[in-house]
């Protein structure tokens, strides 16, 4: 595909804004991914230079917010395996699905995906008492091998969806949730987008281009939440 100067400049000052707007709390998929498609970009090298983009900004706020939490590796680690598993699995079906299916699938999934993102803060709350250890297990590592695969076929709201699912059935607290999600996340992106690596997808032009806003978005977005948590 032929670049032109139109389609970075469309394409950088959104993703600079989607890795803020994820940083903090997730959904920045529905700004970075349109962005990508409406300059022009082919839906299945739209999701896959997206999944380079949002990779390396996500690595940013990771670091950034995994320093302020104690991990607790026994309950993460697992839920990793899960969401490599995942995103594998969605993203090798999203190489085989139709490109006019992936179009009709952006214009279905993403209005859904912007309510559950509009409306999170009223879906979740901060719940004071902690799970059985294996109920929160049999929770988290389920999350993570389901919401991994949707983000390897397509994206936008994983992190709004595990943030969801971890402070709201998991009862896990808001900045060990921010924490495990950005650690899911990365791991469900950068498997991903070694799988459209391999397979050719990725403008590598582009996408290294629109990781460096993504990850100035990241990492000041990840600077607020650690400042000012919820």
């Amino acid at each position: 595909m032929e670049l032109h100067m139109t389609t970075f400049l469309i394409v950088c000052p959104l993703v600079f804004l989607a890795g803020f707007v994820d940083a903090i709390g997730g959904g920045g998929g529905l700004i970075s991914l349109p962005a990508y498609y409406l300059a022009g970009v082919p839906i299945h090298h739209a999701i896959a230079t997206n999944k380079l983009s949002s990779a390396t900004g996500t690595l940013i706020s990771t670091i950034r917010i995994g320093k302020s939490v104690k991990i607790r590796w026994k309950l993460i680690a697992p839920a990793v395996v899960m969401a490599l598993i995942g995103s594998y699995l969605g993203t090798r079906l999203s190489i085989l699905t139709d490109e006019k299916i992936l179009r009709q699938v952006l214009l279905i999934v993403l209005p859904v995906v912007a309510f559950f993102v509009l409306r999170k803060n009223s879906l979740i709350s901060e719940k004071t008492e902690r799970l059985e250890p294996k109920k929160e297990q049999l929770i988290v590592w389920t999350s993570a091998l389901i919401i991994g695969t949707y983000d390897g076929f397509y994206g936008p709201g994983t992190g709004t969806f595990l943030l969801i699912m971890f402070m709201g059935l998991a009862h896990l607290t808001s900045m060990e949730s921010a924490a495990y999600t950005k650690i899911l996340n990365l791991s469900s992106n950068v498997c991903s987008m070694v799988t459209f690596l391999l397979g050719g997808h990725i403008l590598l032009l582009l996408g290294l281009t629109a990781s460096v806003f993504s990850i100035a978005g990241h990492y000041l977005g990840a600077h607020m939440v650690v400042k000012n948590g919820v």
